[in-house]
């Protein structure tokens, strides 16, 4: 298969836009994700990606406890600012279990991890949600390599 007819292909799938964070040696550290899902309702289980080139995925597959942000359609500066290791985390506060958490994401759910699989040039982490947000408002979504909002019904 060719990658980049892969990549093209896949970009035509809308996905949601999160932000994932966890404490590392170093202080806190959080990336921007896509490729996250729901894996199980009993136990509450989701999953999520991450590139194994990527400088921050030690910390990730390494962290006991993350919190993963869903966005909010006005949050495009958010998610552009996770994709860089160079990340500010002012503004950001604990959660209960001590992770960075965004103060105005459209949903957030504090994790557990609970098992790391290969899955290519990808870890997959899976983690069971033991605490959640939801807040009002709409999604920030991925289309095409950009970022797109809902329109109201």
């Amino acid at each position: 298969m060719d990658a980049k007819l892969f990549r093209e292909t896949l970009s035509h799938f809308a996905t949601g836009v999160t932000v994932v964070t966890a404490n590392g040696p170093s202080g806190p550290v959080g990336i921007t994700v896509n490729s996250f899902a729901s894996l199980s309702l009993d136990p509450p289980l989701v999953l999520w990606s991450v590139d194994k080139a990527s400088r921050r995925q030690p910390i990730f597959v390494a962290a006991e406890s993350s919190a993963i942000h869903i966005l909010r359609d006005d949050q495009q500066s958010v998610a552009q600012s996770f994709t860089s290791a160079d990340t500010t985390f002012d503004g950001l506060r604990p959660n209960q279990f001590g992770v960075p958490c965004l103060p105005e994401c459209l949903a957030r759910l504090d994790c557990r991890l609970r098992e790391v699989l290969e899955g290519g040039d990808h870890f997959i982490l899976v983690s069971e949600v033991v605490g959640a947000e939801v807040k009002s408002g709409e999604p920030l979504i991925f289309f095409r390599g950009g970022f797109l909002a809902l329109e109201p019904t």
